[in-house]
This record gives C-alpha cells, structure tokens and sequence, in this order.
C-alpha cells in the first residue's frame, strides 16, 4: 500500500486529497503545518508528499531539503497558488518531482501521483544497466561489438601505422568525425593538432581563406595575415567535414595541394609546405556526385586512398545496449543526472525504432529522457513520448538518395518541437549555428513546414 503525506494549511484541500486518495487504495496523512508535517513524516515515512510551498509556520522550498534529507526515496510534489517563474525554477531545481498550481485539479495531481509512483516502482524493481559511479566515459571511443564496428576497428588498427588519406563515407550522426579523431588519437603525430573544417557551414568566398589563409589586404576586410587550417594542422591531421559541399573552384586548388603538399595563402605569392594528414568524410554519395558532374573524378580517387564505410545505426542494432549504457554513463557525468536503470520494454523499444539520425539521434533521445526521469530509471512512457515526437521514418533509408529526406525531416521536426530555437536546436543536433543556418537555407525549412512533403533535395 502506497502512503501519501499532504501538508496544506488549506483544510479542504487536505479533506478532499485525503478521501479522493484513501478511496484509491492509497493510505494517505495530513497535516497542517510544517512541523505537523515533518513529525508525521518520521512516523509514516510516505513514499509521497503533497506540499503546499507556504504554509504558516515553514517555507516550501526549506521544507523539501529536510524532508528529502530525512526520507530520501520519497516524492515531493509542490503545490501553490502563487504562479511565479523563480519559485518554480527553484522548486524543480532543489529536487521536487512536479510542481502543480492552485486552484488544484485533482485529475492533474492524481496524473502526477500516478507518475511519481511509476518512477519509484522502478526505482525498486529495475535492473542496473549503468551506475554514474563507473569510470568516466572516454568521449573519443567507438562503441559496439558487431562485425561492421570489428572492421573499422582493424582498418583504424592499419591506418594507425602510416599517413594515408582517408575518406569517411556515412550518414549524418554515425560518427564520422569520432573515427577521424580515433585515428588521430592513436597515430604517431598524436600530440600534434587536430583540425576540423566543416565545408558546408562556411559561405564559399571565406572557405578559401578558411583553409589557406590569406595575406594582409588579400581582399578587403584582411586587415592581418591570417594562417589557414592546412597551415595550423602543422604535422597532424585536417578533417573536412562535409567534403561534398566543397565549392568546385576550390576543388581543383585543394586537389593540388594533395598532388604537391603545397599551397598558396589567398593574397600570397610564396608556396607554402604542409605535412598534414588528410582526412575527409561525406553524407553524399561521391561517387554519384563525380557521374553528374559536381564532384572532380581526380579529386574523388585522391581523397579515396583508404575508404571507411560507416554502418547506419539501423544495421548494426546489436551494438544498441552497449551505446545506451555508454551514453547514459557520459550523460550522468556531464548533467550531473543519476539515471542508473531502464524500466522493463525500454531496450526493446529502442531496438525496434529505426534511428534516421543514427548514433547522434540515440544520445540526443537518451539526454531528453534522462532530463525528464526524476529518478534512476528511464521510463518507458517518456521514451514512447519522445520518439512519438520526433520525425517519422523516411522510407528508403538504405538509399544515399533519402539521406537529404532524412536529414531535412529530422532538423525541421527538432526546430519545431523547440520552437525554432536556434541555438538549442544545434546543441541538440550536435552541430553549430552556422551549419545549421546553412542546411535550414539548403533545404528550405520554414516553421510549421508539412512534414509529409516530399519534395527534398536529392
């Protein structure tokens, strides 16, 4: 039998909680003051409390850190009649499970009742499938067991022992960039920089300076000689992301580059030397690109020295209890979260959703669901709402054609579900501004776009 402790000063509050609960089976206390209420609380130790935020003798908020302190795994649920936005940010913040409004609507707190007892019988019940307590996630690791992950693993293992160009081939979020700092991480030149270019978030008249760099009064606004990525990579590597965006003027200039390991600043006459290690990686089906005429064959076969296919998430589903518990571990550590547990039906649903966004779609849902847990355990309702909300699964997946269907889909319903914030959007797609900027351009995404549009970009 669940016990449910009310502390309000309002005693028809109290009389209607306590019939409405007592009458679902629930054995519930009242009390009308905060001592009353942390006297009842040590003599019935309920698994929830209903706590009004002013009460004569006590302040909502000092009363939640006792009572936590005094019975750790109950639920706190703050009720007040006074609406303001730092209460109830303070509330939330110091631990209390919901936080509902006056004039009460008993279906609402019964919801939120019903909810806190979900969480604590999973508290209860649920097996350990991560604990914050393990050793910290090591963000530059590739998880996964299954035989495509095993391959990359070896062809990093080869790759590891000379400087051949690379070029990374798969979908948005399958952690195309985690490979190249893999690589980088257990190469000879490890000490040496890594340098990153993403070639589709930088307008096309300033990505010539970007990788380059120019001389002073090169073009006007260069006020100062800037040094180029190529230049800054010294001895390590460059890893361009997105190298299908890569404008074709300056294809021809980067393919000479690879051909001499010399290049020129915008502005400069003298030839400048570079060891750097090339790495490059793609969404795009280069290949294709190269047949319709938007992609140098030349520069195509200089960049596929060494080819890394990289498996969409839907294809190698043995890996996802491994990524779950990895992410969940990396979440804890960086939210400060405790979500230890996944509630019974959370793995299967997770095995069953098809991740159009890969890996990066995993973390970014496992982090809403973590936010949203109020306890150890993921559950299993949160997940369904969550994945609910996010965009349908394209049909065609395995096709690089549906890459950009897939890819508009998931940043429109993102920027919708957050309103079109910007900036948060980006941190949830693990992307910056201005490549957000560029795709929302690319695809035209608008706000409150039909999703059953077909009309993508191929």
């Amino acid at each position: 039998m669940t016990t449910i402790l009310v502390i309000d000063d309002e005693k028809a509050i109290c009389e209607t909680l306590a019939m409405f609960f007592s009458e679902s089976g629930h054995r519930v206390f009242t009390a009308a003051t905060g001592t009353a209420g942390l006297a009842l609380l040590m003599e019935t130790a309920p698994d929830i409390v209903i706590l009004d935020i002013r009460l004569p003798d006590a302040n909502g908020i000092d009363l939640l850190h006792r009572i936590h302190r005094r019975v750790p795994f109950c639920k706190v649920i703050m009720i007040t009649a006074f609406q303001d936005m730092e209460t109830t940010i303070q509330a939330m913040k110091q631990g209390a499970f919901d936080y509902i409004h006056k004039p009460l609507d008993v279906d609402v707190v019964e919801k939120a009742v019903n909810r806190a007892l979900r969480v604590l019988q999973a508290d209860r019940t649920t097996p350990v499938a991560a604990t914050p307590t393990e050793a910290a996630a090591d963000p530059e690791v590739i998880i996964g067991r299954s035989d495509s992950i095993r391959r990359i693993f070896k062809m990093i293992g080869l790759l590891c022992q000379n400087r051949a160009t690379v070029l990374i081939q798969g979908e948005t979020g399958t952690g195309k960039e985690l490979i190249a700092r893999v690589i980088h991480k257990n190469s000879p030149e490890k000490e040496n920089p890594f340098v990153t270019v993403d070639c589709s978030a930088i307008v096309e008249t300033l990505l010539e300076s970007e990788l380059f760099g120019h001389e002073k009064g090169a073009f006007t606004g260069a006020v100062r000689t800037l040094k180029g990525k190529i230049e800054l990579a010294g001895n390590g590597t460059l890893f361009l992301d997105e190298i299908g965006e890569l404008p074709m003027r300056l294809q021809g200039k980067f393919l000479g580059f690879l051909q001499r390991q010399q290049y020129t600043r915008v502005g400069g006459m003298q030839a400048l030397q570079s060891r750097c290690r090339i790495i490059a990686a793609t969404n795009r089906d280069l290949f294709a690109m190269v047949q319709h005429g938007s992609f140098r064959q030349d520069l195509y076969y200089r960049l596929r020295v060494v080819s890394i296919p990289v498996p969409p998430l839907r294809d190698r589903r043995d890996d996802l209890e491994a990524l779950t518990v990895h992410f969940m571990r990396k979440i804890n550590q960086r939210l400060g979260t405790a979500v230890t547990q996944l509630q019974a039906g959370v793995m299967e649903m997770l095995q069953s959703h098809e991740w159009a966004g890969n890996v990066r779609e995993l973390e970014n849902v496992l982090v809403e669901a973590a936010v949203r847990a109020r306890g150890s355990v993921i559950l299993l309702d949160d997940l369904a709402e969550i994945l609910k909300s996010g965009a349908s699964t394209p049909q065609g997946l395995g096709n690089a054609q549906s890459l950009p269907h897939m890819e508009k889909r998931h940043i429109q319903q993102t920027l919708d579900r957050l309103d079109w914030n910007r900036s948060e959007a980006a941190r949830r797609l693990q992307i910056t501004r201005p490549t957000l900027r560029s795709k929302i351009k690319k695809y035209g995404i608008r706000p409150g776009a039909d999703l059953s549009d077909t009309d993508y970009p191929a």
